[in-house]
């Protein structure tokens, strides 16, 4: 029950920080917004890494955050400002198809019936988004892929943290450390240190982001990443809610986003029940 809960809170701070990109972000500049967003996340899981700063094999954690945040983190912020928060949300909220199959392969865990129908219908709302036919003229569909990118990187890095949580003393440790990489490998990628106004402009996405993280690892701690990785696919249920909310008319969000996110959230909870 602990990781469950903590994978539905990584998942609503993780859908906040996706409207919150798009709120915050100015210019065309993906890699030099991802790279301002970082420096508060890491500062974020550092903060919580301070009751128990349990340094003890924290450095095989910088794998991940070169996979995400490092590199997927440029790509996803990309795909929020082409395509929008609602639809970058439902495509990432795919990452369990390869998440669970990843894990079911290299790390043995078990197969159960109704965490296969929980990943299949989490796909099924991603398809559903993809043949979208009624999307605004503003959205590129290409700049979907930048999503898809970053989901592939998720799947990954949720794969590797599992692996290693044997091998890390805290798990905010081992958040801090993978956030560390991350905005190293993302200030490589902008090549430039961000503004101070870019910093002011998305600290409530970044520090949405670190919160997301330090949830996350928790969760991976303490659970499977059959168990997880669907239950955190369901910010895509906060992301549209809150594009809705927020940017009705620029999202332009119709009945197959809006499916597509209920498939995500359905598959989440058969995830739940059956974990």
């Amino acid at each position: 029950m602990t990781a469950i809960l903590l994978s539905l809170a990584s998942a609503a701070t993780f859908g906040g920080m996706t409207v919150a990109i798009r709120a915050g972000m100015r210019g065309d500049d993906a890699a030099g917004s991802a790279a301002a967003m970082l420096v508060w996340s890491t500062l974020v899981t550092a903060v919580a890494a301070l009751p128990r700063h349990d340094l003890h094999d924290a450095w095989p954690f910088l794998l991940a955050g070169v996979f995400a945040p490092g590199c997927s983190q440029a790509l996803f912020t990309r795909s929020v400002r082409e395509a929008g928060p609602s639809r970058t949300s439902v495509t990432s909220g795919t990452a369990p198809l390869l998440a669970v199959g990843i894990a079911l392969v290299f790390l043995g865990e078990p197969v159960s019936a109704g965490r296969l129908a929980g990943a299949l219908c989490v796909v099924a709302g991603g398809v559903l988004l993809a043949f979208e036919r009624d999307r605004p003229g503003h959205v590129r569909p290409a700049a979907l892929l930048y999503a898809v990118a970053a989901t592939v990187l998720f799947a990954v890095r949720d794969n590797v943290v599992r692996a290693l949580h044997t091998h890390g003393g805290s798990p905010r440790t081992a958040a801090t450390a993978t956030m560390l990489s991350g905005l190293c490998v993302s200030l490589l990628w902008a090549r430039r240190l961000p503004s101070r106004p870019e910093i002011g402009w998305l600290a409530p996405a970044g520090i949405l982001f670190g919160l997301s993280y330090v949830c996350l690892f928790e969760a991976y701690f303490h659970g499977r990443v059959s168990v997880v990785s669907p239950l955190v696919a369901t910010e895509s249920l906060w992301g549209v809610g809150l594009s809705l909310v927020l940017f009705r008319a620029s999202e332009g969000i119709g009945r197959r986003v809006v499916g597509g996110a209920a498939l995500v959230v359905a598959g989440g909870v058969l995830i739940g029940v059956f974990a």
